[in-house]
């Protein structure tokens, strides 16, 4: 069984879901710290002026890095729920697909949300659901682990039945690839190339949108120009 493991995102981009597509299960890494710089809370899109951030804001200021991102509070005394559907509205307006869509990002922004990670568990399904991806996904906080990088890997593989964990590409940073091994694991990581595809908001081509940037654009076809995008995994 292929598993890939990542933190949740905010919108995620083009290269997690292909990640998520090319994997058996995938397990939403929730119970680790939030850093400084993650997309938990944040993500791009095009505009015609060039690209933005949308950023979810976190009650607790600064306080919020090195809390678990399950626990992550969402600051609701503002208006970010209306300021993002109106971004997203204006941004991709002229999308030739994005219509179809306008009901769903309406519904999903009437919400409230208690957490950071009830948000990117909204914006993962509707993402996912668009390009037709039916992996099966689980919350590490689910599963009890409590060391830290490589060995948090390798124990949620172990739990789950992995006999290969697809990896992202920075794990060749930190990962014990021999660890993994000794308990009959492949190692795998995965090589993405940013496929290039129309933008409604012309001008140069702005890879590392959301996802939901390839989506709102390319409709039915999103999936195949995301699968020009995948290189074969090189083993370890």
């Amino acid at each position: 069984m292929i598993v890939s493991i990542a933190q949740p995102a905010y919108w995620m981009w083009s290269g997690l879901v292909a990640r998520i597509a090319s994997s058996d299960l995938h397990v939403v890494l929730d119970n680790v710290d939030h850093s400084k710089g993650s997309f938990t809370n944040r993500n791009r899109i095009r505009t015609r002026e060039g690209w933005q951030w949308l950023t979810v804001p976190l009650r607790g200021g600064s306080s919020f890095f090195g809390k678990p991102i399950r626990s992550l509070p969402v600051d609701n005394s503002g208006n970010w729920r209306a300021k993002h559907l109106a971004s997203l509205e204006h941004a991709y307006v002229r999308a030739p697909y994005f219509a179809p869509y306008r009901a769903a990002l309406r519904e999903l922004y009437a919400r409230e949300y208690e957490t950071i990670a009830e948000v990117c568990a909204a914006t993962t399904a509707l993402t996912l659901d668009g390009f037709g991806v039916r992996t099966p996904l689980r919350s590490s906080s689910d599963l009890g682990m409590t060391r830290s990088k490589s060995e948090l890997v390798l124990d949620i593989c172990l739990a789950v039945g992995a006999t290969t964990y697809l990896s992202g590409p920075f794990g060749r940073d930190y990962l014990d690839r021999e660890a993994f091994a000794r308990h009959g694991i492949a190692v795998t990581f995965d090589e993405f190339v940013h496929p290039e595809y129309p933008q409604s908001a012309g001008g140069p081509f702005e890879p590392n949108m959301a996802a939901i940037d390839l989506l709102f654009n390319c409709g039915p076809g999103a999936r195949d120009v995301l699968d020009t995008g995948r290189r074969p995994a090189l083993s370890t």
